[in-house]
């Protein structure tokens, strides 16, 4: 049987319409959405994967009542304004075999922190301007979001960069945090980084930071005011040396970064 809804497959038994196919009319695609969830039942197809842009909105009440469910949102580049970046849409989600699994969006927020120490043996820290209601001022490693499709050595450099102004080369990942419990109910992963200064000169994000400087390291273990957890991982990135970027033969370095230890 042809499907009325022009589609592809991926490797799990899911079915895929083409989002820049999906008929603009509310009751045309309900008419045809019928059609298809016949034929895919009967292909013997486990789930339908249905990507609907922000621009067919009208569409998202259809498909909820012929029994999808909101999966997640996001962006893609635009099908429907060329010369816009991006389009906005609703990915929902049916089963047509009972129990079919369907795996649930990204569950993880990804962080960068930079341990920057110059040949004096000082430590570029910042304390951020914005804290929760009664947190006393207090200095940590300069760091942020991994923003979607970045890799961590880029987003390190860029983080220290954008509120120090301190130009850095990275060296290695020194440890990591898993924390769960953390924005919006989801899960947070910290990736502490050793980096190298290529210039020292402060220039501070006044928007987001209250004071940047470098610090004596001993001075900032030292302090009472420095977290056990800051104190452990800045004491990691000194007395380790991590394990370092490399390329692998066979992977494109623009999707994908590996981080080895030194050799033996």
């Amino acid at each position: 049987m042809t499907s009325p809804l022009e589609a592809t497959t991926n490797p799990f038994g899911g079915i895929i319409p083409n989002p820049a196919a999906l008929p603009p009319d509310a009751n045309d695609f309900r008419n045809r959405l019928a059609l298809a969830l016949a034929a895919w039942r009967e292909e013997g197809f486990k789930a339908v994967w249905l990507e609907i842009p922000i621009g067919l909105a009208a569409l998202i009440p259809v498909a909820v009542a012929a029994g999808f469910s909101f999966h997640h949102s996001g962006e893609r580049p635009n099908l429907y304004s060329p010369g816009m970046e991006s389009d906005e849409y609703l990915m929902l989600t049916l089963q047509l075999e009972p129990g079919a699994f369907i795996p649930p969006f990204a569950t993880h927020y990804i962080g960068v922190g930079g341990v920057v120490l110059n040949g004096e043996r000082e430590l570029l820290v910042v304390c951020e301007r914005h804290r929760n209601p009664g947190q006393p001022p207090f200095y940590k490693l300069p760091g942020g979001a991994v923003h979607p499709g970045e890799h961590l050595v880029d987003a390190a450099i860029r983080e220290v960069l954008e509120e120090t102004g301190v130009h850095t080369q990275f060296e290695s990942l020194a440890c990591f945090r898993h924390w769960h419990g953390y924005r919006y109910g989801k899960s947070d992963i910290y990736f502490v980084c050793r980096l190298s200064p290529l210039s020292s000169q402060i220039t501070m994000q006044e928007e987001e930071i209250e004071e940047c400087l470098w610090m004596p390291v001993d001075d900032y273990l030292g302090s009472e005011a420095t977290s056990v957890f800051n104190r452990r991982i800045v004491r990691a990135a000194l007395d380790h040396p991590g394990i370092a970027p490399e390329s692998m033969q066979g992977f494109d370095d623009r999707e994908r970064e590996f981080f080895m230890p030194p050799a033996l």
